[in-house]
């Protein structure tokens, strides 16, 4: 059987989901896990819960923990990787009110803006450590990536090492969210009431899943771009082959114009729906960060909002560890969803065949317009001679050089990280849609390269 070793497991959303589904997976019954994470008391919460799941739901698994990921990689034939330098909101948090000193305001600093460069930046040292260390004990191994910034990820495992990576993401169903609700009447669909945007929300994210539960059986959704700057490229009715793009346009648009008015206004301007929602479709726009204009006020972009949400996580680890501890019931982990990660080990390990919505890889002509080896996210099918892309042909003109701007500052920002490059990190930034101005750059760089010294040390050398 197969041997699957997740790195960064004492994560709370990998052992509600990712871990959850490998257990309960039939296919998979009697394989190894490897669960790692530097966290010790984590790592010890979501090992203990893994021996629960294994014990009750009898799923045969060899299940071990460790400290290092060095420890745990010797004939893995696959590596999930869900890392994040911490602390997470606190330094993302830091990322946006750097900037701010300097006169850039970014609408959400997370993966493009000043804060993606510092937040990939930051994660760069240790996911080159990984691969570098899979290439000597498991050469042949997929590596799985969650770990954000996507693109630039998995952008630094395709062209740093000969590793084979392929990046995963659920953001494919904010799409199938919002077609949901503007097809609602068409498809039949329940819309709840309070829902309000697609926002990264405690309150919201149940009533997003509501819709997305009642809209992914229904219709089928083909997209293309780039991981959290995705496009709509086709939307047909499962049931009769109808094509629903024309009734999609014309719906949209009697939503409320409050209803993420970012991707209502790019919707109607360049044709095809992005995906992401509106506080990931801003960061890769040259419009939303004008000091004068406020476009983050017209748009109604909202930060994220640090302070709760790393009380949640912290409340999450707790619940997890109350499962662990056989006080409280694990009902609720037999639905729980993967994010794709188990799809992809299923099929190849055991010569499947699967159609998966979405995946991050190099580009071979699957977006013909976009540059060769660039990652680039498409459908793909899974089988056991790997991961193979849709080829979906050209994205419009348009469309492709806003994503091209994009892969372009990626790869600065990679290539600048790994080499310890001042020049090409001070290129990708001003490359970057969001900064207007050379010398807020540089300041900018310089005030980041200080603050996170510790973390950049290449940098420095």
């Amino acid at each position: 059987m197969t041997t699957i070793t997740v790195i960064g497991a004492g994560s709370a959303s990998f052992g509600e989901n990712t871990l959850s589904a490998l257990l309960r997976s039939q296919k998979l019954k009697g394989s190894t896990l490897r669960l790692v994470d530097r966290n010790l008391q984590s790592l010890d919460i979501v090992h203990r819960l893994a021996k629960r799941l294994n014990k009750e739901w009898d799923s045969k698994f060899n299940i071990t923990a460790h400290a290092h990921h060095k420890e745990a990689l010797e004939g893995a034939n696959f590596v999930v990787s869900a890392i994040e330098v911490g602390p997470r909101e606190e330094l993302w948090k830091s990322d946006f009110e750097i900037p701010l000193k300097y006169g850039v305001r970014q609408p959400y600093a997370e993966n493009g803006g000043p804060g993606g460069f510092a937040h990939a930046a930051r994660n760069v040292k240790p996911v080159l450590e990984i691969i570098r260390d899979m290439e000597q004990a498991c050469p042949e191994a997929w590596f799985i990536n969650f770990t954000n910034p996507m693109v630039r990820i998995c952008d630094l495992v395709n062209r740093h090492s000969k590793i084979k990576a392929v990046g995963l993401c659920h953001q494919i169903y904010i799409g199938y969210c919002m077609v949901g609700i503007a097809l609602a009447k068409e498809l039949g669909i329940q819309v709840p009431n309070g829902l309000e945007g697609m926002q990264a929300d405690i309150l919201q994210h149940p009533l997003q899943q509501m819709v997305i539960h009642q809209t992914v059986p229904l219709i089928d959704i083909r997209a293309a771009g780039t991981n959290h700057f995705s496009w709509i490229i086709s939307v047909h009715d499962k049931r009769t082959g109808q094509d629903l793009y024309p009734f999609l346009k014309k719906r949209f648009f009697d939503l409320e114009e409050k209803f993420e008015p970012l991707t209502r206004r790019v919707f109607h301007d360049f044709g095809l729906l992005p995906i992401p929602g509106d506080t990931h479709l801003c960061e890769y726009l040259p419009w939303m960060s004008d000091p004068v204009t406020k476009p983050w006020e017209k748009f109604n972009i909202r930060l994220y909002d640090w302070k709760t949400m790393a009380g949640v996580r912290d409340f999450s680890l707790d619940r997890l560890n109350e499962m662990a501890n056989d006080n409280m019931t694990i009902e609720g982990l037999l639905d729980t969803n993967s994010e794709g990660a188990l799809e992809m080990i299923e099929n190849i390990a055991l010569a499947g065949n699967h159609y998966h919505l979405a995946a991050n890889l190099p580009n071979a002509g699957q977006i013909a317009n976009l540059p060769l080896g660039a990652i680039v996210e498409t459908p793909v099918h899974i089988n056991a001679a790997g991961i193979h892309p849709v080829h979906v042909g050209n994205l419009p003109e348009s469309i492709a050089e806003l994503c091209r701007r994009e892969l372009i500052v990626s790869q600065l920002c990679v290539d600048a990280a790994v080499e310890g490059s001042y020049e090409k990190a001070l290129q990708c930034l001003l490359l970057d849609p969001i900064v207007h101005d050379m010398d807020a750059a540089k300041n900018i760089l310089d005030d980041y390269l200080k603050t996170y010294k510790e973390h950049l040390p290449q940098f420095w050398e």
